[in-house]
């Protein structure tokens, strides 16, 4: 990975923990918008006015990045996962645009100038997590060519702000999960060097756990994203322990932070199935062995950024009491 390295000096300390909290995509009150649009309204349009609303858009979208970065700061935010539509249908093969073909280009690429710069002066960590579409391990080859094509434009996206992580799932076991990690691992080497060095793996709520993972990831030095709660969905033989300092030891190898991922179930442990994510996290839930360890923690919470400020109060009381 060559974006910002991430160091113990610049992670936001709380109590006696180096976490570095992690807002995903959108807020629930604060007044950050980010639009979008289908390729259906866009092919009612002639091709002039498809460009114009598509930059309306997207300069819509930076200018919002920026206030969420502000936002962010202002609430005591270290990270934040920057949404993958941040310019909607860019890589669709009929609507399809660059920033260049669109009106407000150049003042759109001068906002994220600004947005990466603001970034990096406040240490406010930048992600991408793009949508299960993007699928490495398919058989099929025109969806391994379109998620290829997504992570590029990821990768874009990811330059211009200065994003050092590219977050994606080993997709689907197709009947033989082996040979799918094999056709993932082929695929992942000829993949362009500015999607390698950002390009992460995450263990899933389904197939892929930790163990399936971390031996691919630590072949081909890939940072795993350990996520807990999907661990504790979808278990193996390994503690949260051990996965969370294997899973660390990849990112180590990398010389950048390690990232992990938070959520609670929404019913709870004992009702239902865990897998839907909870409104916050139940203090429970963060395992012991994070508090006082130097990493991102991803708050996947559908109270957005209220989630967040509510674990960075919580996870300090559990540093005065550890």
């Amino acid at each position: 990975m060559n974006a910002i390295i991430y160091s113990h000096q610049t992670c936001k300390k709380v109590g006696n923990a180096l976490l570095r909290l992690g807002l995903c995509c959108l807020f629930k009150n604060e007044a950050v918008s980010f639009r979008t649009t289908t390729v259906k309204a866009l092919s009612a349009l002639p091709r002039d006015r498809q460009l114009l609303k598509l930059s309306e858009i997207c300069l819509h979208n930076a200018r919002n990045l920026h206030l969420a970065l502000e936002t962010a700061r202002r609430l005591g935010i270290g990270a934040f996962r920057i949404m993958s539509p941040l310019f909607p249908r860019m890589t669709h093969p009929e609507a399809g645009y660059s920033l260049e073909n669109i009106p407000d280009g150049e003042i759109i690429s001068g906002t994220l100038n600004t947005c990466k710069l603001f970034a990096a002066k406040q240490q406010i960590r930048l992600s991408f997590h793009p949508d299960q579409f993007v699928v490495l391990s398919s058989p099929h080859p025109a969806v391994v060519a379109n998620s290829i094509q997504e992570l590029e434009y990821q990768a874009r996206l990811a330059e211009a702000v200065g994003a050092d992580v590219i977050n994606i799932h080993a997709g689907g076991v197709y009947g033989d999960k082996q040979a799918a990690l094999k056709r993932f691992a082929e695929v992942y080497d000829a993949l362009p060097e500015s999607v390698r060095c950002r390009l992460s793996l995450e263990n899933d709520d389904i197939s892929y756990t930790p163990g399936d993972l971390l031996p691919l990831c630590e072949q081909r030095a890939i940072p795993m994203v350990y996520d807990v709660h999907h661990h504790r969905c979808n278990p193996d033989n390994m503690s949260i322990e051990e996965a969370t300092e294997r899973a660390g030891a990849t990112w180590k190898a990398a010389g950048v932070e390690q990232q992990c991922h938070i959520s609670s179930p929404k019913a709870g442990w004992e009702n239902g199935s865990p897998r839907p994510h909870a409104d916050y996290i139940n203090p429970g839930d963060i395992p012991y062995c994070w508090i006082g360890r130097q990493m991102t923690v991803d708050v996947e919470a559908k109270a957005k950024e209220l989630a967040v400020v509510r674990l960075m109060n919580d996870l300090k009381l559990l540093s005065q009491v550890s």
